[in-house]
């Protein structure tokens, strides 16, 4: 039976790259294009490390709607104002999306020029998109457009989604702590994030105006919530703090999370002092932790900025939307450590 062709739009940025690795190795698609300018021409197995029999090469980024002809699907490793774009005219021939960006994750449309510093125009697409997060809000249609998303809100919405549901901490007050590997800011050549920059350092950025904020507060139905982002002098990885008030002790905290999880591939829950970055670093798993006292809950999260909290996300929707196991290409993928 002829395999689903898909398709990767920015496939040299940092996302882009592991999408690829893992649809190379994905038994049930086959990768029929990606698009880079830097790179045009150049083999895709060679610049990202894999076999690759059908000697793939790598097209321009302004050829994307083009060579999307008889995809199934699209993934758009792409900023927010390219997938603006892009997935509008992707959809019109027909072409699911799964979009990696924050152009679709919002749904209040006024809220985009505050937090991503554009008016959207593509409010028909906003109104239908699926976020992309299928432990919580299910699996996404077979066919349509899927925001995918964001690293910091992957890690933090699973850690407090369930609490929140079940009405075991208090929904205002909520702080969330959040630390990432230097790849969350993607594959930039700014000063700011250059090894003499980084290394033996560690920041805050974005105060009280990162992008990430809204989603967060959305995706776990509460008004508001103060969220804080660091700079980790390390590649990979993210680990979230949250903290909140308790409404249950710590033993309903943790059945209350395993009891949400029971059925997911790809979320543990663990002694709060195991969930660490090398834990996961490498996989599509999430690891959640708890530690609670009559006065504050503690809820530690952990994955891999570049898989579960984006390309792996992204294939995990991809597998469900074609009817797939969800852990297909992504549950052989090693953890650093044993």
């Amino acid at each position: 039976m002829e395999r689903p062709r898909v398709g990767i739009v920015g496939a040299s940025g940092y996302s882009g790259m592991v999408a690829t690795r893992l649809l190379l190795s994905h038994p049930h698609v086959e990768l029929a294009f990606c698009t880079s300018d830097k790179w045009t021409g150049d083999r895709v197995g060679a610049r990202v490390g894999m076999p690759d029999s059908s000697h793939l090469a790598f097209v321009a980024n302004g050829r994307a709607v083009e060579v999307s002809e008889g995809c199934r699907v699209v993934f758009l490793a792409t900023s927010a104002e390219v997938s603006l774009e892009l997935a509008p005219k992707l959809r019109a021939r027909g072409v699911s999306v799964i979009d990696l960006s924050g152009a679709f994750r919002l749904r209040d449309v006024g809220a985009y020029p505050k937090w991503y510093g554009f008016e959207h125009h593509a409010t028909e697409h906003l109104a239908g998109a699926h976020y992309g997060m299928p432990e919580l809000f299910g699996p996404p249609p077979s066919e349509g457009l899927v925001a995918n998303p964001g690293c910091y809100p992957t890690a933090t919405v699973l850690a407090l989604a369930p609490l929140l549901r079940a009405g075991l901490i208090e929904p205002t007050g909520l702080i969330v702590d959040a630390k990432s590997g230097v790849t969350g800011a993607g594959r930039q050549s700014k000063e700011a994030y250059s090894f003499t920059e980084v290394a033996d350092d560690f920041r805050a950025y974005k105060l009280l105006s990162h992008q990430h904020t809204p989603e967060i507060a959305q995706a776990c139905s509460v008004s508001s919530l103060t969220f804080t982002a660091h700079l980790l002098p390390v590649r990979r990885g993210i680990l979230a703090t949250c903290y909140a008030k308790p409404r249950a002790n710590k033993e309903q905290l943790v059945a209350a999370l395993r009891a949400a999880y029971e059925r997911a591939p790809f979320v543990e829950i663990a002694p709060p002092e195991e969930v660490t970055l090398a834990s996961v670093v490498g996989t599509n798993m999430c690891r959640i932790g708890v530690a609670a006292n009559d006065d504050v809950v503690l809820i530690v999260s952990a994955i891999d900025n570049l898989v579960k909290g984006a390309a792996g996300q992204a294939v995990q929707n991809m597998n469900l939307m074609l009817g797939y196991d969800e852990r297909i290409a992504l549950s052989g993928l090693s953890r650093s450590t044993p």
